[in-house]
């Protein structure tokens, strides 16, 4: 029997139950809010071709990729050509499967293989695990859920403002209440690159511009001019990363810069007809800002980009997503628009816990606690916890006889918000004693006053 301490592998986590209930109730807030807009259940294999995957989140993400050894003995088919000619040409040998890293290259894929059974425009929504490879720490876990919202099949940016609005509404609902929505347009990206002389390398730029926010702008200059960017076009992409002002400041000053590129002035066009859209709604506590070094390396998205971001939290963004024209071409279904963001549920959690947002009943499943002193009062005890439970109270009745103090402790512990005790008199006039485990006030009701006073709270 081997002697090594039992572990898990890094970047992974067991959650224990309170922490189960809290990350459910995070899940079904955010489940109301996409069924209240429109969106259908979805979900796909934790597993997906290799070849699905590959491609589609650029360079970087691809190595992020957990790769799935083929069965079997999976050197097989391998040489020692294969070996001397590197891990790309080994990897095709060894691999045909891989962890899925996100949500939404799978959904497109779904689309594409269901097209003749789906109704258009599609929405759907999709809460599973995904997986990456990447080095583990703080609010970066190579095991994660993604509560992904996309919607496909049509154009119209007012899908767009709805992201905003669900975005607004989810947080808002979980009790965060100073947060920033980011958007940006690939569009924009790619007029400021034609702008400064780097036509048709937005990608690369992109991926620069987008970590901004961790390494600086002399950071992304270093980074730009390893990728070849001559140092003319990066002393002209400086005032542009500079520019300040609020949204419609930013948008006024674009203009200018854009005036010759017809793929900038479309950017901003399709930016300026989202924040159209959202004069029509009320937003709750979004504070929604156009951010033209918000670049999002991924390099599917084609059009409106979103990053959202807690401010008064030590948390980086939380959410995240944009419109992706092109990504349904790639399976062999050309001109299907989508568009859809997704919620990192691991950090919405991080940001709750530092924020202190988690109430008592958000904790919690049990809702009332029946005490157990003898057999006699277990006995009485028992059609009392068939009715609760009939009435929809979730109840528990402690298993054995034991001292009250022993039982309130599992109850304050288990931070169950009732118990009711049952002991020879109340027994004897029906009357039970309820205490609120948070005030310490006790009443004494009837059976019918017990369901009545819960499910009135």
């Amino acid at each position: 029997m081997s002697k090594d301490k039992p572990a898990i592998p890094k970047g992974t986590r067991d959650f224990n139950p309170q922490v189960v209930v809290k990350r459910n109730y995070i899940f079904s807030t955010i489940r109301k809010t996409f069924e209240k807009f429109g969106y259908q259940p979805l979900e796909t294999p934790a597993m997906e071709n290799l070849s699905v995957l590959t491609g589609k989140y650029g360079e970087e993400g691809d190595q992020l990729i957990f790769k799935i050894l083929n069965s079997g003995d999976y050197l097989a088919k391998t040489a020692v050509t294969d070996f001397e000619q590197g891990s790309k040409s080994m990897l095709r040998k060894i691999s045909e499967k891989a962890l899925r890293y996100d949500l939404t290259v799978p959904f497109a894929r779904f689309v594409v293989m269901n097209r003749n059974e789906i109704t258009f425009p599609f929405k759907r929504y999709q809460i599973q695990p995904v997986w990456r490879a990447d080095r583990p720490q703080r609010g970066r876990y190579r095991e994660f859920y993604q509560c992904d919202a996309d919607v496909v099949g049509t154009k119209s940016l007012l899908c767009e403002a709805e992201i905003v609005l669900m975005i607004d509404e989810v947080l808002s609902n979980l009790g965060i209440t100073d947060f920033s929505i980011k958007i940006n347009h690939r569009g924009i990206l790619a007029g400021i690159a034609e702008a400064i002389g780097q036509k048709g390398r937005e990608v690369e730029i992109c991926v620069a511009i987008d970590k901004l926010d961790k390494i600086g702008q002399e950071g992304v200059n270093k980074e730009l001019s390893e990728r070849g960017v001559s140092d003319d076009s990066i002393a002209a992409l400086q005032p542009i990363l500079n520019l300040k002002g609020d949204s419609n400041t930013l948008i006024s000053s674009l203009d200018n810069i854009l005036e010759n590129s017809a793929e900038g002035k479309r950017g901003l066009d399709e930016i300026k007809e989202v924040f159209k859209y959202l004069s029509s709604f009320q937003v709750k506590n979004a504070a929604l800002n156009l951010d033209i070094a918000l670049a999002r390396g991924l390099s599917y998205y084609t059009g409106c980009i979103f990053e959202v971001k807690v401010n008064n939290a030590t948390m980086g963004s939380i959410s995240g997503g944009g419109r992706y024209d092109n990504l349904t071409g790639m399976f062999g279904l050309p001109d299907v628009s989508g568009v859809g963001f997704s919620f990192g549920v691991d950090r919405i959690y991080d940001v709750m816990e530092e924020l202190n947002l988690f109430q008592a009943s958000n904790q919690t499943i049990t809702q009332l606690l029946i005490s157990n002193f003898d057999k006699a009062s277990e006995e009485y005890s028992l059609p009392l916890l068939q009715q609760f439970r009939n009435a929809g109270i979730a109840t528990e009745l402690y298993p054995e006889a034991a001292k009250l103090k022993k039982q309130m402790t599992y109850a304050d512990q288990k931070k169950i918000p009732f118990v009711l005790l049952v002991g020879s008199e109340e027994m004897q006039t029906g009357l039970l004693q309820l205490k609120n485990m948070q005030t310490g006030e006790q009443m004494a009701v009837v059976a019918e006053g017990v369901i009545a006073k819960l499910l009135e709270i």
